[in-house]
């Protein structure tokens, strides 16, 4: 299986008071997002499965894709590493998962997969990290295949 782990390109800043799930791109992100969107639709395959935390800098991320997606509450900002996997089928879906949400729950995941001693796995606005599992010779492996961020492509 493949999971993708996107996390929302740069938004406008927390402020006391604001509803965290309203805010948006900044212009800086809608670029981010948009660069990081043509790479992934030369890159995914398809029925490509697609879901999205329900902040709108989350779904602002995912529209710069171009394709369908898929809100889910468990990709909220204060969702936890398990909620997440669950959410995508890890490790046992048929098909690839792209999901589309925050930190430290990305990082958080991303380290679970990998084995990392660390709590969370720093994960870039706006970057990409590409995860597989297989098995090789009778034993299951979690690898990964790409990182990539919005400034280097």
């Amino acid at each position: 299986m493949d999971l993708i782990f996107w996390r929302h390109a740069e938004a406008d800043d927390w402020t006391e008071g604001c509803d965290d799930l309203q805010r948006s791109l900044t212009a800086r992100g809608e670029k981010q997002a948009k660069r990081m969107a043509a790479w992934l639709d030369r890159q995914l395959p398809e029925g490509t499965r697609i879901v999205c935390s329900p902040a709108r800098r989350c779904e602002q991320t995912a529209l710069a894709l171009g394709r369908k997606f898929k809100m889910r509450t468990e990709l909220a900002p204060d969702t936890t590493p398990d909620a997440l996997l669950a959410a995508a089928g890890w490790p046992n879906g048929k098909s690839v998962v792209l999901m589309i949400g925050h930190q430290p729950s990305l990082g958080q995941a991303i380290s679970l997969l990998l084995g990392l001693q660390q709590d969370s796995c720093p994960v870039r606005k706006g970057a990409v990290w590409w995860i597989r599992t297989r098995e090789r010779d009778g034993d299951v492996q979690t690898v990964v295949v790409t990182v990539q961020a919005p400034e280097l492509l």
